[in-house]
């Protein structure tokens, strides 16, 4: 059972979307592209956006970087986040480019007046900043007092860029407190979140490779979602940014935190099993993708938990030796083949879809 949201303040990224407070969390992502590559970071946005992103992060390197986010902007359905590094300059560009907000260390960007040109040029174009605190890049005397990466350390941290931004009057901030490590990430976040009513970025950085990167974002995540804590989250992963998405979306289904679509559910198979389970299953799954109903979906391989899993569902199957039941409602529909039990599990799926839609234009 999962714990009440954490309260905190919303922020606005640009005129339609809001983190924080109890509006639902948000999935992002980051490009992989050279930002200066116009039409291939388009090309990867567009096929981000299909894969359910929310918000997207640029890294912007430089001058040329900064520039080119004008045109992003432009054509991009999600809002555009620039990432920003050292130089304050780049900031101001990316600002006046259009960016929906920004992500940088405000102690990290040079002297006080630098900061407070690229706070007040924030707050008159209604931009948020996220401060993205990552254990590898601490300060030098934060490491020094605790001598390594701590989660005190990163809350010390997070509080420092913080009290820049209090003492400039600019409250519309997001923080994130990364780390490899799921156990050094998730106390960090704790702590954080006993402090401040800031909304969270959640993220496990340089988590690893699709398969083992996922099992640590989702461990770590998940702990944190399920104890309330949690605004907005970016799997990072050494793989395609789509398949970050993907896994955001599915640690928020499984954690109960967000709905997307219909939620298969498949056992594992054994020596009873009496049907290609694997191949229905995965069928299954892929070809309910699109559809945004919030069924429950069972593909079960034999008569020991089949029945029972199939009668919970919305739409289940329950398999035999090359045949299989399809449950409506928790009863039996009819008894299907196995060569066309998927297009009649689908065909279900479908009708209810639409009828959904139905429902919901009439109101």
């Amino acid at each position: 059972m999962t714990m009440m949201r954490r309260p905190t303040r919303v922020v606005r990224i640009g005129d339609r979307l809001q983190i924080g407070g109890d509006h639902p969390i948000v999935v992002q992502t980051m490009t992989k592209t050279d930002t200066r590559d116009v039409p291939a970071t388009l090309d990867e946005i567009f096929r981000l956006v299909q894969a359910g992103c929310e918000i997207v992060r640029l890294a912007v390197l430089d001058r040329e970087a900064a520039e080119a986010l004008a045109e992003i902007k432009q054509a991009s359905p999600i809002p555009i986040v620039a990432d920003i590094h050292f130089d304050y300059r780049l900031a101001l560009i990316a600002l006046k480019s259009g960016v929906d907000k920004l992500r940088l260390n405000p102690g990290n960007i040079g002297s006080p007046d630098r900061v407070r040109a690229v706070v007040a040029e924030a707050k008159s174009r209604g931009v948020p900043i996220r401060i993205g605190v990552n254990a590898g890049s601490l300060e030098k005397d934060l490491i020094e007092k605790y001598g390594h990466p701590t989660p005190e350390a990163m809350v010390e941290s997070g509080l420092r860029h913080l009290a820049i931004l209090d003492e400039l009057n600019f409250d519309q901030v997001i923080v994130s407190l990364k780390a490899p490590e799921v156990g050094l990430t998730v106390e960090a976040y704790r702590q954080f979140a006993k402090v401040t009513d800031v909304p969270l970025h959640l993220g496990v950085t340089e988590a690893g490779t699709v398969w083992s990167g996922s099992i640590r974002s989702a461990v770590g995540l998940g702990i944190l979602l399920s104890e309330g804590i949690g605004d907005t989250i970016r799997v990072s992963l050494s793989g395609p940014a789509v398949e970050e998405v993907k896994v955001a979306r599915e640690i928020l289904r499984a954690a109960d935190r967000r709905v997307f679509g219909p939620t298969v559910y498949a056992c594992p198979t054994c020596g009873r099993c009496e049907i290609d389970l694997q191949k229905v299953a995965a069928e299954v799954e892929n070809r309910v993708s699109g559809f945004t109903v919030p069924l429950r979906i069972s593909v079960m391989g034999c008569a020991v938990n089949g029945p029972g899993e199939a009668r919970e569902s919305d739409v289940g199957l329950a398999g035999g030796r090359g045949f299989g039941f399809l449950y409506k409602d928790g009863k039996i529909a009819g008894k299907v083949s196995q060569a066309e039990m998927v297009d009649k599990l689908v065909e279900e799926v479908r009708r209810l879809d639409e009828e959904a839609k139905t429902g919901a234009e009439r109101r």
